[in-house]
C-alpha cells in the first residue's frame, strides 16, 4: 500500500494534477463572471444600440414564420470571446505558457 501512495502522489506532483484541478476551479469561477457581465450589463447595452427591447436576448430575425434568436446567438458568442480573452492573457500574462513544457532529462 505503501508503494502505492508513493507512486500516487508522484504521478501528482509529475502530471501537474493539482494545477489542473486549481484551473479547472478558477475557470467555472471565471466563467461565471463573465456570463454575469454580459447577461447583466453587455447585452442591455447592445439591446438598447439594436433597438430590442427586452435586451440583447430578445432581438429575433423573423422570416415568415421562422424566428431566428439572433439575441441569444450573440450573447452566447461574446461570452466565448470573452471567456477565450480572459484564458489566453491569463496565461501569456502570468507565463504559464511556459510552464508546460515537458522536462528533458
Amino acid at each position: 500500500m505503501e508503494a502505492f501512495m508513493k507512486g500516487f502522489l508522484e504521478f501528482v506532483r509529475e502530471q501537474g494534477v493539482v494545477g489542473l484541478a486549481t484551473g479547472f476551479i478558477l475557470g467555472g469561477a471565471v466563467s461565471k463572471v463573465v456570463t454575469s457581465l454580459v447577461t447583466d450589463i453587455i447585452n442591455p447595452v447592445l439591446g438598447i444600440v439594436l433597438g430590442a427591447a427586452g435586451g440583447l436576448e430578445t432581438a429575433v430575425i423573423r422570416i415568415g414564420s421562422i424566428e431566428i434568436m439572433l439575441g441569444n446567438f450573440l450573447g452566447v458568442l461574446i461570452n466565448f470571446i470573452i471567456i477565450a480573452m480572459v484564458v489566453y492573457f491569463g496565461v501569456k500574462g502570468l507565463g504559464l505558457d511556459k510552464l508546460d513544457k515537458k522536462k528533458i532529462k
